[in-house]
C-alpha cells in the first residue's frame, strides 16, 4: 500500500476539520470541539499562523493528519516541534501511515534545527503509547500538563 504526505493548503480546511472531529470522537471528547472552518483558515493559513498541518493520503483517499507548531526549549536554546494532534482513520491504521507522519515531522524538526519533538498521549491509549515507544519516544512521567482555559483563562484578560 502506498501513501503520500504533503503540507495542507487552505482548500484542505474542511478535511482538516473532519480529521479533528474524528480524533475527538476517538478520544471521547467530541463535545469539546468548537473549531470552525473559518477559525482553522485563520489560525493555520492566515498572517501569523499558529500551527501547521501535514496530511496523509492513501490510494483510497484522505487517511490521516498531524497538526504541529514550534515551541522553544530554554535548556537547549533551540526551537522544538510540538505535535498537537496525530490521527489516522480506523480503516487505514496498521499500514505505516502514523509512522510516516511522525517521521515526516521528525525530518522537518531536524531540517529546522529543532532540539526536540514532543507531544502528549492520553494515559488510557495503550496502542498509541506502544507505538510511540516503538519509535524510541520516551514518556516524561514526572511532568504533568497544566492548563488554563475558558473562564479560568478569561479571568486574567
Amino acid at each position: 500500500m502506498s501513501f503520500s504526505i504533503r503540507a495542507a493548503t487552505p482548500e484542505d480546511v474542511p478535511l482538516i476539520l473532519e480529521f479533528i472531529r474524528g480524533l475527538a470522537d476517538y478520544e471521547k471528547l467530541s463535545d469539546e470541539v468548537t473549531a470552525t472552518e473559518e477559525q482553522l483558515r485563520t489560525t493555520l493559513f492566515g498572517p501569523g499562523r499558529a500551527a501547521e498541518c501535514a496530511l496523509a493520503f492513501a490510494d483510497e483517499g484522505p487517511a490521516g493528519f498531524a497538526i504541529f507548531f514550534t515551541n522553544y526549549s530554554t535548556f537547549l536554546a533551540k526551537p522544538g516541534l510540538y505535535l498537537e494532534d496525530l490521527f489516522v482513520k480506523l480503516e487505514f491504521r496498521g499500514r505505516g501511515i502514523g509512522k510516516g507522519l511522525i517521521l515526516h515531522l521528525a525530518k522537518l524538526a531536524n531540517a529546522r534545527g529543532c532540539g526536540r519533538m514532543e507531544w502528549t498521549v492520553l494515559d488510557w491509549n495503550q496502542p498509541a503509547i506502544d507505538f510511540y515507544e516503538s519509535l524510541g519516544a520516551r514518556r516524561m512521567k514526572q511532568w504533568q500538563v497544566c492548563r488554563l482555559t475558558g473562564e479560568a483563562l478569561a479571568r486574567y484578560a
